[in-house]
């Protein structure tokens, strides 16, 4: 009996790409699939435009912006309560071909892991890789850098290899994971809510494979602004904070924050940030810094859920 797969993809305001990942959905040759989108209180017609799949979809409607990690949590819910072997976390910014869900799977047998990923290219730059798969920095308190950024795929990448993270604009998972690790914490909202997801899959041992012959196109900071948006320089900052705290204890974090500080004044200093930006990055280090709960690092992945 074919296992049923359940993909999880979070809209907001996403009609200006969803008619190419619907299309790269329809055409899949895997078609044991049921898609979950989430819908962020979008004003745009995305919801609309879902209802091409028909039967194959169904869109959860928040009434208000309840943020990337608790959509994705909500998509999780829904597609182990009916039965879902597997589900797939995957942006809807995005552009792949029809056997990126075999690939995927595939993969999980053939690598005896737990997850698996594809390459991820820019979608400006088909050839230029984005991510294949990441790395944590435990010395600089987890902070996690993605493998092969910016290196032209020039066909040395034959064989899958193991990864410690991948952004989960695509990544495969056995249900087993979420029995394990627990689902993603929404205190996050946006940005590191997948880097700490996954480095509590990689301290509680689950397995991550990136698979060269899976391939997708991904449309970087389509949907938030850019990298520099206040929105996004405000809750990227927050967020590297509290992932900090949250995983080393505040009183180890310290350190850390002061030194991040640091490199904000020096960045004012010479002219890069302006006023106002120096102040929010100050101001989104201290909101981040006092989200965690925890003085001491905490005890285990598991801890780590959010859900406590």
């Amino acid at each position: 009996m074919e296992r049923k797969l359940g993909v999880v993809t979070v809209l907001f305001n996403s009609s200006a790409v969803l008619p190419a990942f619907l299309d790269s959905l329809d055409c899949q040759e895997f078609r044991a699939f049921h898609v979950w989108a989430v819908d962020n209180a979008s004003i745009d017609n995305s919801a609309a435009l879902c209802r091409r799949l028909g039967n194959q979809i169904s869109v959860i409607a928040n009434p208000e912006n309840r943020g990337v990690a608790a959509a994705n949590n909500q998509g999780i819910s829904a597609a182990r309560e009916a039965g879902c072997d597997r589900v797939l976390l995957v942006n809807n910014d995005v552009e792949f071909g029809p056997r990126l869900f075999t690939h995927l799977i595939e993969g999980l047998a053939r690598n005896d892991c737990q997850m698996t990923a594809p390459m991820m290219y820019y979608f400006d730059r088909p050839g230029v890789i984005w991510s294949a798969g990441g790395r944590y920095q435990p010395l600089l308190g987890y902070r996690c850098f993605h493998l092969y950024d910016g290196v032209v795929d020039a066909g040395q990448f034959r064989a899958a290899f193991r990864a410690q993270h991948a952004p989960t604009c695509c990544v495969l998972f056995d249900c087993s994971v979420f029995e394990r690790v627990g689902t993603m914490d929404e205190r996050y909202f946006v940005y590191h809510d997948d880097t700490d997801f996954m480095l509590r899959c990689w301290k509680a041992g689950e397995r991550l494979y990136i698979l060269p012959e899976a391939k997708l196109l991904h449309k970087v900071s389509s949907l938030t602004g850019g990298a520099e948006s206040r929105f996004s320089v405000e809750m990227g900052t927050r967020n590297r904070a509290y992932m900090l705290a949250k995983f080393l204890g505040r009183l180890l974090a310290a350190p850390y924050i002061a030194g991040l500080s640091l490199v904000y004044l020096l960045r004012r200093l010479r002219g890069r940030d302006n006023g106002e930006r120096h102040s929010l990055k100050q101001a989104s280090l201290r909101a981040g810094f006092r989200m965690a709960r925890n003085w001491l690092p905490l005890a285990g992945a598991a801890a780590g859920s959010g859900l406590r």
